[in-house]
């Protein structure tokens, strides 16, 4: 270990410090780095320890052509076929937090409210997973399909993933927008049927230089979140 290197952030401030990331540097992830992230991932809690998930890390030609695919399916019209349940349109506080968000980064990259082309392309950045050098499909068995409580577990080891991955230097931003069409991607990834897609996090060294990396979205407060029952104080 070098003693000159800084020492290893605390929990609170991977969780407090942590953003989504958009804009990476080009250089690779080691396959060994991106293993220790998982590693640590598979830590997380699970139903009656059933662990359902499963990863298909994908980097290189194989997630180019993932990019490619699902970019021209968009923009070709064909219809998304995610396969992870969706609510429709936000509505009330849900709204208002995701038009804030969305402020926050269009301020960040010069978007301006009516300028179409911008706007397009940041469509298009999400399409091809904001050009990360890799992108982690996270699966479920579909032995399992139809409860709650299997994507629940896929969302706790994916809060994990991204934590670890920031904790060694890593970015990552969870996107549905890389696997809106599901058979570009079962086919480049080698997704077997018997796997439901429910998630990608797009991983890479954060490029500094890139402005949205620098937004940190608003978090509503505890007293809007939290209910205490039972307390004396």
């Amino acid at each position: 270990m070098n003693p000159a290197a800084s020492p290893a952030p605390t929990f609170d401030e991977v969780v407090q410090g942590r953003r989504s990331i958009r804009g990476y540097r080009p250089e690779p992830v080691p396959r060994a780095l991106i293993r220790e992230v998982l590693e640590v991932a598979m830590r997380a809690p699970s139903s009656l320890n059933t662990q359902p998930w499963n990863f298909y890390v994908v980097a290189g030609e194989a997630l180019d052509r993932i990019r490619a695919g699902n970019t021209e399916r968009n923009l070709a019209g064909v219809p998304s076929s995610r396969e992870f349940r969706g609510h429709g349109e936000y509505g009330g506080a849900h709204r208002e937090r995701q038009i804030g968000v969305a402020k926050q980064l269009f301020a960040a990259m010069g978007i301006e409210r009516d300028n179409k082309e911008k706007r397009t392309d940041w469509v298009l950045r999400g399409f091809r997973q904001f050009d990360a050098p890799v992108s982690i499909v996270v699966t479920y068995d579909r032995s399992i399909h139809g409860g709650d409580i299997g994507p629940f577990d896929c969302g706790a080891v994916t809060n994990a993933l991204v934590n670890a991955a920031w904790a060694r230097g890593l970015g990552c931003v969870i996107n549905s927008q890389g696997i809106m069409q599901s058979p570009v991607v079962r086919e480049h990834a080698g997704i077997p049927d018997d796997q439901v897609i429910m998630i990608c996090v797009a991983m890479g060294w954060p490029d500094d230089s890139f402005p949205a990396n620098a937004v940190v979205s608003q978090r509503k407060s505890i007293d809007e979140a939290a209910v205490f029952v039972g307390f004396d104080d």
